[in-house]
């Protein structure tokens, strides 16, 4: 057995809050500064007040400097903390936008091996409900800081109003601490159990709504409704739970909170009493052991960074998906589009979908690539072009290795058709035109026309209908998805049943602007009808991942077992050598 090449490791960002705050860090750090600047003035004004008090209290007149700073701090902590609202929501926004496109392009910018364990619909919660909750990590990290002052800066002005009232605060701590602690570690499952579950619903909804055309043919309505639903008994679950959590802190909060600031007022009381403490010095000290017991507003940041830390987890095998590699290497630039597989192996799970693969198409000539379902033919048309690369073996196109093309630079020499083409855009124009580079409207409607889709200059606003307000039949869709392989024709084309979906006289029509290209592009099409086979002008015969023959289709009609790939239920019936009157 020859050896098999190793999955390259991952290598990506790593998805930590500190760092991806780095993203935008004046806008980090002036959130940080406001929030910090917005606790400083609120530690600072009970002292202030107090000061205020023992003027009115102790003076003839009215002490109008220090209750003109009383105001100056009240106006700072209000307009720093709207200041650090808005600078903090619009970073985090930002934040969200940059993490959606940082991992979209990831994942479109790696192979399809490594986005295939992560489902389209858990794909979607990620990028959507997942991606805004990781972002908002250094934002709410900076916001923390202001949450930590708080409390400090009670304890702190406690000390120095009186020692006392701090110790009898400090002996109610460690209760406080175990709380945020069991809080803490309990939000971080919960949140972690619901995004998954999330995702799981999600996968099974993008699923029902890709086959829901089967479901209504099977009449499985109802079973598929119910599996798709399934998942929101233990999403609900984990959302009670979550709520618990909040709810189990609230309430030991709202017993423990009071009772500790009861027990400083309390002790300030006494002290007043002793005449160790005027007036002014028991008002700040009753509202610095309000501060000082906020700690428990701490759940809230505690809360929003557990969530930000399950979403990372979630998001970071997407940020660490390898970009596909390549060596710069630059294809002929009048190549003919010769195109060679040697020793080419596929291998999934210990099973060889190819195995041993090794052809070459001439350039500017047609092959069909025909076999029974499962024997490796839509594998091939993706290692052609590069969608995915073998374990073992080589593809070259004009000698070049295409794993050593820039991706970028090999999609405009090589373009692609699919059985059910997926059409970005919001136009019928946008469809055909959407890729690199973008073809002229001229062009675009060149393109229509070859791929006999002349029925979009009939819909009500012609090429800019949106593609909404066209209800299209699925042979249609395939005509718009041939018709923009048309549009960026290179030297190589590959056609992955790409017209499966068409009527007999409309499939002769485009293979017939097909053959045109002949001796300029080279066409490679996955096949089960026989009149493709017929046509092409040259036909290989994968059987369980390997090439059985290769050959003209007239030459390999003669073997019954290639008659046969016909008759089977993908196949399209048997016939004459040359195709027709079968399709």
């Amino acid at each position: 057995m020859r050896a098999v090449r190793q999955p390259r490791p991952a290598e990506g960002p790593r998805l930590i809050p500190r760092t991806w705050g780095r993203r935008r860090p004046v806008a980090v750090i002036a959130t940080g500064l406001c929030s910090a600047g917005a606790a400083i003035a609120a530690v600072a004004l009970p002292a202030a007040l107090g000061g205020a008090v023992n003027g009115v209290v102790s003076g003839p007149g009215i002490p109008w400097a220090v209750l003109w700073l009383c105001a100056a701090l009240t106006a700072a902590e209000v307009l720093l903390d709207c200041a650090a609202t808005v600078v903090g929501g619009t970073t985090t926004a930002g934040l969200a936008a940059r993490l959606r496109t940082d991992a979209l392009d990831r994942v479109l910018g790696t192979g399809l091996r490594n986005t295939e364990p992560v489902p389209p619909g858990d794909l979607t919660t990620r990028l959507t409900a997942n991606a805004p909750d990781a972002a908002a990590a250094p934002v709410t990290a900076a916001g923390a800081v202001a949450a930590v002052l708080l409390p400090v800066g009670g304890l702190a002005g406690l000390l120095l109003v009186d020692v006392w009232t701090a110790l009898a605060l400090l002996a109610g701590f460690p209760a406080l601490l175990l709380l945020l602690r069991t809080f803490a570690r309990q939000t971080s499952g919960a949140s972690a159990d619901y995004q998954a579950e999330q995702a799981v619903l999600a996968a099974r909804l993008t699923e029902a709504l890709e086959g829901a055309a089967t479901i209504r043919a099977a009449r499985t309505g109802a079973r598929e409704y119910a599996r798709v639903l399934e998942p929101l008994t233990a999403l609900g679950r984990h959302g009670r739970r979550t709520w618990e959590v909040y709810g189990r802190a609230s309430a030991r909060s709202a017993v423990l909170l009071p009772l500790l600031t009861a027990l400083v007022v309390a002790v300030a009381g006494l002290r007043l009493w002793a005449g160790a403490l005027d007036v002014g010095g028991l008002v700040a000290a009753s509202r610095y052991a309000v501060l000082a017991v906020g700690i428990g507003s701490l759940t809230g940041a505690l809360g929003s960074l557990q969530r930000s830390r399950a979403a990372a987890r979630r998001l970071e095998p997407l940020l660490d998906l390898p970009p596909v590699p390549h060596r710069s290497l630059e294809l002929p630039p009048d190549g003919p589009g010769t195109l060679e597989l040697r020793g080419v192996d596929v291998v999934r799970d210990g099973r060889y979908l190819l195995r041993d693969v090794a052809f070459t198409v001439p350039g500017g000539t047609s092959v069909a690539v025909v076999g029974r379902s499962g024997s490796g033919k839509s594998v091939l048309a993706a290692v052609a072009g590069r969608l995915m690369d073998p374990d073992a073996g080589t593809v070259t196109l004009d000698g070049v290795p295409l794993d050593g093309v820039d991706p970028v630079r090999l999609r405009h020499a090589v373009s692609f058709a699919f059985a059910r083409p997926v059409l970005p855009g919001t136009t019928v124009e946008e469809a055909i035109s959407f890729g690199v580079p973008r073809p002229s409207p001229g062009r675009v409607r060149a393109a229509a026309e070859a791929a006999s889709a002349g029925f979009v200059a009939l819909l009500p606003r012609g090429y800019a209908t949106p593609q909404a307000k066209a209800p299209l039949s699925g042979g249609e869709y395939q005509r718009l998805g041939l018709a923009r392989a048309f549009a960026h024709r290179g030297r190589l084309m590959i056609l992955d049943d790409a017209t499966c979906g068409l009527d007999t006289v409309t499939e002769r029509r485009v293979h017939r602007e097909l053959d045109g290209f002949a001796g300029e592009t080279t066409r490679l099409a996955v096949a089960h009808r026989l009149s493709v086979a017929a046509g092409a002008d040259q036909v290989v015969w994968l059987e369980d991942g390997a090439v059985r023959a290769m050959g003209p289709h007239g030459g390999l009609w003669a073997d019954p077992d290639y008659r046969a790939v016909f008759r089977s239920p993908d196949g399209d019936g048997s016939g004459p050598p040359d195709g027709r009157g079968t399709a």
